[in-house]
């Protein structure tokens, strides 16, 4: 795909299904509102997080080129990141889960390049560049978190999620867009998201069983975007969620706000994206992250294999990968299984595309164009046979009669049978059999055609069990199509009527002023005329000029300090801003 982003060494080397996300960043689309925004939450979130937060993330701020007074580019964060190893990529608002993980396994932070509105900005439900590039990326500074997140990428992009699953991103995504948009970019804008707040209700009141993307998923909840490292009695903040909300980074620290020694237990912790959260989890420290990731790791199908792996595999109707004993893996949408009395896999189906591999790579001519239409197989021992198929050398076939280009029958303890022409077989790295190729081939199982020779040759997948089974394609080259859909709900774009241009020109102009070497407090007032006479609910635009008046006329800034009393008096949702960038000034 053509690139219209800036890349470099580590952005280049994504496979193309991640690549198909990134956005370029449009740093021109960034209004003077919204660099006000960035720098008011800046502005509070370093001087409270100096108190409270983990103490990496001043200078991780520092170390990552994160400026307080101006949104971030991607080209210049890169620029530093690359001297701890990182980069990062501009997205639109949420990816799917397995996507957002698999960017972190190649050590990639995911910037929704969007920012919130000002009327949402103590808090967003929608991935924003404050939540992204002020909260994830400064703690990654630290090597030892920098490393759980690369680990729980890993792990993560290996979950399995489910039908469920898919249903909840596409709400969430959604109602996040929804959230963030203009109402005259939107026809019934409210009605919409009432819509869409029900839709995620009803799906959060479903009673389904969480799936391994679920789990951690909350598992990266309540460390990555809300975690509390240190002593319970008194933790510090190195979640992105906290760290990016001026609201919570303070209602977290409240009494209210029931602290838990961090553990496993977490996975099973379910959280509401829409409101402050009750609980909070506290590490002792960054290493203790993986030692419970690592915990949880081992509960997964990847790691544990088995019909349970495979029933995950079945009810997530993704393209998913199993290993079998003999290393062979079979990556494709799973349909089927045959389970013998002690719910051992005995027989597996896919539909469509299928590809096998084997540490991997594509098994040369057994990609998608030879298994078009699915692949099937038996799995097991023969029956009468204590010798397991993958175990038989060359004497050991031809005492059992599998002779190349020789017709032979036989059948598996589970009672399946094979009939046909043996044509070859493919051994792997160990010498153990893990492919037999057949022709003229009847299956059956009961009175069940499983295949049958108009199905073309039959290739048999040698294998005792299934030692794993794990998101995704084994070889990500094998599939033409991506293993991850781009979402068809995109972010509402902006489109600002005259009102709103001729504010953001005043922000503009306040902006000007404080860069420029010219201080000439008069066209500050003139500003502040406007603002009194056309904007009077606007507050942050008269705290910012009230900020640069107390250093140049304080007479003008106790005029401004006595507007925006008035202001907070008329408008008392915003009174605790207002108060919070006083408090500001006077620092």
């Amino acid at each position: 795909m053509e690139a219209s982003y800036e890349s470099n060494e580590l952005i280049d080397r994504l496979p193309p299904h991640l690549k198909q996300f990134i956005k370029p960043q449009n740093y021109d689309d960034y209004t003077p509102i919204n660099q006000a925004v960035w720098r008011y939450v800046m502005r509070k979130n370093v001087d409270y997080l100096s108190k409270v937060a983990h103490e990496s993330y001043l200078d991780g701020l520092r170390r990552t080129g994160i400026s307080i007074d101006r949104i971030p580019s991607m080209y210049g964060m890169n620029r530093i990141l690359k001297e701890i190893g990182w980069a990062a990529v501009a997205v639109d608002g949420f990816i799917p889960p397995n996507a957002f993980m698999e960017f972190q396994a190649y050590k990639i932070l995911v910037i929704a390049s969007d920012i919130r509105q000002l009327e949402n900005i103590e808090y967003t439900p929608a991935p924003d560049i404050i939540h992204e590039g002020a909260g994830h990326a400064p703690i990654i500074a630290s090597p030892d978190y920098a490393e759980y997140l690369r680990r729980f990428g890993e792990v993560g992009a290996k979950a399995i999620t489910s039908a469920h699953d898919n249903e909840m991103y596409e709400a969430v995504r959604q109602l996040s867009i929804l959230k963030e948009a203009n109402p005259l970019s939107v026809e019934n804008l409210e009605t919409k998201i009432t819509a869409a707040e029900e839709r995620v209700n009803v799906l959060q009141q479903k009673k389904v069983a969480p799936s391994e993307m679920a789990l951690i998923r909350n598992l990266h909840w309540w460390t990555v975007e809300y975690g509390l490292v240190g002593k319970v009695e008194d933790p510090k903040i190195y979640g992105a969620g906290l760290l990016s909300s001026i609201g919570e980074s303070a209602w977290c620290m409240q009494d209210e706000v029931k602290k838990i020694p961090y553990s496993i237990d977490a996975a099973y912790q379910e959280f509401d994206i829409t409101k402050p959260q009750p609980q909070l989890y506290v590490t002792p420290d960054f290493a203790y992250l993986q030692e419970v990731l690592e915990e949880f790791a081992n509960t997964m199908a990847v790691r544990k294999g088995g019909w349970r792996g495979l029933k995950k595999l079945i009810g997530s109707k993704q393209i998913g990968t199993i290993e079998l004993s003999t290393g062979l893996q079979v990556s494709g949408i799973f349909t089927r299984m045959i389970q013998n009395e002690d719910n051992e896999v005995v027989y597996f189906e896919t539909e469509g595309e299928t590809a096998l591999a084997y540490r991997e790579k594509e098994v040369i001519g057994h990609g998608i164009s030879r298994h078009s239409n699915g692949f099937r197989s038996p799995l097991g021992k023969l029956k009468g046979i204590n010798l397991s198929i993958e175990n038989m050398g060359p004497r050991d076939l031809q005492a059992y009669n599998f002779y190349d280009g020789k017709p032979i029958s036989f059948e598996f303890e589970s009672g399946i049978t094979v009939d046909g022409l043996n044509v070859t077989g493919m051994r792997n790295i160990s010498g153990k059999l893990m492919l037999i190729q057949f022709t003229n081939c009847t299956v059956k199982f009961k009175d069940e055609i499983l295949f049958s020779p108009e199905m073309g040759d039959f290739d048999m997948a040698v294998g005792k069990e299934i030692v794993s089974a794990f998101a995704g394609a084994a070889d990500y080259h094998s599939f033409n199509i991506l293993a991850h859909k781009v979402s068809e709900t995109e972010t509402v774009r902006t489109q600002l009527s005259s009102e709103e241009q001729k504010l953001n020109d005043l922000y503009q102009g306040v902006r000007d002023f404080r860069e420029s070497d010219s201080k000439e407090i008069s066209s500050l007032e003139t500003i502040f005329k406007s603002v009194k006479h056309d904007f009077s609910d606007d507050w942050l635009l008269s705290l910012e000029i009230c900020e640069l008046a107390s250093e140049l006329d304080k007479e003008f800034a106790g005029i401004v300090r006595n507007y925006l009393e008035n202001v907070r008096t008329n408008r008392p949702e915003v009174a605790h801003l207002i108060d919070n960038g006083l408090k500001l000034i006077k620092t």
